[in-house]
């Protein structure tokens, strides 16, 4: 889907307090705590869309540090528009990159946990390397995650999640728990927090599939 561009939203997004700059986030690898007020465990949100997610997340669990991930501005530019109604807020940041520079970015062990919601399927088969819970993203995951770091991935697409848990078992990772209704899931439904697509989607009557993973310990 073609993306709306919004005009003046790039230097907008450019001149926010809540967005570390593209020059200054290259230098924060391995001292992301420092962006924050107080040292807490780093979670991140990649294709963090209009923010709805990382906004409750963040608003639920003060005692943890976000960061949002979104490659356009367009889409950024309603993420900040939310934060900016919560001044007092102090756990919540946003980058504006391509998550293929996620270790550039981030030292390794320094991320605790990465949420990947609705991500793009990239359906056809010679654009699978860009798919973010496919092999390649799992290796660059793996390089960041702290030792008891995760993914949790939510979407409606039935195909991208079977090749989500078959990526998984090729990359060596352990799914710690999955459900493919989530929202009719006793268990994994507990404190579910809805998305933007994931409210539209279950709208419609499609079921939502989740699932969390772990990489498995590197044999020596």
């Amino acid at each position: 889907m073609r993306l709306r561009n919004v005009p003046g939203s790039r230097q907008a997004v450019a001149e926010s307090e809540y967005v570390i700059s593209e020059e200054h986030m290259y230098t924060m690898k391995g001292r992301w705590q420092e962006a924050f007020d107080c040292s807490r465990p780093l979670f991140l949100e990649i294709g963090s869309g209009k923010g709805r997610f990382i906004t409750e997340m963040a608003k639920t669990f003060p005692d943890r540090n976000y960061i949002g991930i979104e490659k356009y501005s367009s889409v950024l530019i309603k993420s900040l528009e939310k934060r900016a109604q919560l001044p007092d807020l102090t756990n919540l940041l946003f980058l504006r990159m391509d998550a293929e520079e996620l270790t550039q970015i981030f030292g390794p062990g320094e991320v605790s946990g990465i949420y990947l919601n609705f991500s793009d399927p990239w359906p056809k088969d010679r654009h699978a390397k860009r798919r973010l819970p496919g092999k390649v993203f799992l290796n660059r995951y793996r390089q960041i995650l702290s030792p008891e770091g995760w993914i949790e991935f939510k979407t409606d697409n039935q195909d991208l999640f079977t090749f989500a848990l078959e990526s998984a078992e090729i990359a060596d990772w352990e799914i710690i728990t999955f459900t493919r209704d989530l929202h009719h899931d006793p268990v994994l439904n507990v404190g579910n927090i809805l998305t933007e697509y994931e409210e539209k989607f279950s709208a419609k009557g499609n079921p939502i599939c989740k699932l969390t993973a772990r990489p498995k310990p590197q044999q020596s």
